[in-house]
């Protein structure tokens, strides 16, 4: 009864996070402009149309493409996308590009710093653009990426489970104990991050900390696909005689091949890195909680 119940919450999780994701597609048609000069959008690409000018254009989830002869006077940020200027495009200020790159045609001029983090592709073969390639060859290239992707993250779990194995298997009973405490955990751990780079993207101050936001938010979701992985893979393994290696790497092998599939390989990522995300933030709350104990 007891496990019919917390299926039954999962079901319900599962279904709440779909719609989300939905809602946060839904965002990609809306742009929020500041004073009619500073362009951010959520979920979807920003365009700056050829010759206009604005002061900044931020992208959170797209890339920011600045037309022919158009110009930005301060600054030019795409997180989880690239920043593109075409012929004759002017960025006075800074262009950052956190997990993309920075793809700028001849006669393009950029004033100030540039920089990228976290070009190695996206979890899962699913929204990853690159131009000039057609689809079947976009799609062996985002297969290229994610099975790289896969075999780093296997690597660091293997090394990770030989030197802290309680670490992993505590992300994994997480998941298995409170599968909805970590479901909306990680909810609001996503959004928190969401405005925690709007606030940074909107401020000249906090820009240079946006590589190091990044960085955090990716390890965050790779330690916590790391996790899911292992519950997976203890989900299948029923027998005795199996081990946490063993339970880790069929898992692993699980979350690759569901991220091969177009479309719903990358709706049951998102849901995966939901989950991974909510389990290390369960963790570190029981830990710190733990230690006030003590």
């Amino acid at each position: 009864m007891k496990g019919i119940k917390r299926n039954s919450l999962i079901l319900v999780l599962v279904s709440v996070l779909s719609v989300i994701v939905f809602s946060l597609t839904a965002l990609a048609q809306t742009e929020i402009n500041i004073n009619k000069n500073n362009i951010i959008r959520i979920g979807g690409d920003v365009t700056i149309a050829p010759k206009q000018k604005v002061e900044n254009a931020h992208a959170i989830g797209g890339d920011v493409t600045i037309g022919e002869g158009a110009r930005v006077t301060q600054t030019a940020i795409a997180v989880d996308g690239d920043v593109i200027l075409e012929k004759g495009a002017r960025v006075d200020g800074d262009v950052y590009a956190v997990g993309g790159e920075i793809i700028a045609a001849t006669g393009a001029t950029i004033g100030g710093a540039s920089g990228t983090a976290l070009d190695s592709g996206r979890w899962g073969t699913y929204g990853y653009r690159r131009r000039g390639i057609g689809n079947f060859f976009r799609y062996l290239f985002h297969t290229g990426f994610h099975i790289l992707n896969v075999a780093v993250v296997t690597i660091i779990g293997v090394i990770l489970l030989l030197w802290r194995p309680n670490f992993l298997l505590n992300l994994a009973a997480n998941v298995r104990e409170y599968p909805l405490q970590c479901g909306l955990w990680g909810l609001g751990g996503l959004f928190a991050v969401i405005l925690l780079i709007i606030f940074l993207a909107v401020s000249l101050v906090g820009i240079p900390l946006l590589p190091l936001v990044g960085l955090a938010v990716t390890v965050a979701f790779v330690l916590g696909n790391m996790g899911i992985a292992l519950w997976v893979g203890q989900r299948i393994l029923t027998r005795r005689e199996r081990t946490t290696m063993q339970e880790f790497l069929i898992g692993m092998l699980i979350l690759g091949l569901i991220g091969l599939i177009p479309v719903l390989g990358g709706l049951m990522s998102s849901v995966v890195n939901i989950f991974g995300l909510g389990a290390l933030i369960t963790w570190l709350l029981s830990k710190r909680r733990t230690r006030s104990v003590v």
